[in-house]
């Protein structure tokens, strides 16, 4: 890279990489693993503490935080957001900015074959089940059970997929 040329992507060195993994430009991963081939679209940032399993596809301008696991197979549509704190504030109750003694991270965990829909924010401390498919767009509050599709905010069960699909 020439002086003057911007960095693409920011791919911290405490950053977990399996095989075969494709990590597209304008992405910043730190201190989190990536299973083997994971495909990573452009403007996402995957934080620290995130685990991400085998045969992921995470679509450009998604933000997975702190506390976010994905089994395998899982699929993050474009533009996803997940969350991490419940009660998010700037400032201690003595007025300094928090730091991490100041708040607890909460996980949410994407089970295998699951299906995020683009637009998408997913509230912590929830599951979305095995081969659960979630709208586009939609709010998830609470966990998603197994096959079901859920779409709205907050989101909804439309119906169940059959355990084949």
């Amino acid at each position: 890279m020439s002086s003057g040329e911007p960095t693409t992507r920011l791919i911290a060195d405490n950053v977990k990489l399996g095989k075969n993994v494709k990590i597209y430009a304008f992405t910043n991963l730190y201190g989190c693993e990536l299973g083997d081939d994971v495909k990573v679209g452009t403007f996402v940032e995957i934080q620290k503490g995130a685990r991400i399993g085998n045969r992921c596809k995470i679509s450009s301008h998604s933000f997975l935080c702190e506390g976010v696991v994905l089994e395998e197979e899982v699929f993050i549509g474009h533009g996803v957001m997940f969350t991490n704190d419940r009660l998010p504030r700037a400032t201690a109750a003595d007025g300094k900015l928090q730091t991490e003694a100041d708040w607890h991270c909460e996980s949410t965990i994407i089970k295998k074959g699951a299906s995020i829909g683009s637009g998408a924010t997913l509230l912590c401390g929830i599951t979305v089940g095995e081969r659960a498919i979630v709208g586009a767009g939609s709010v998830v509050t609470k966990d998603v059970p197994k096959n079901a599709v859920v779409a709205g905010n907050p989101a909804k069960v439309l119906r169940y997929l059959p355990d084949n699909s």
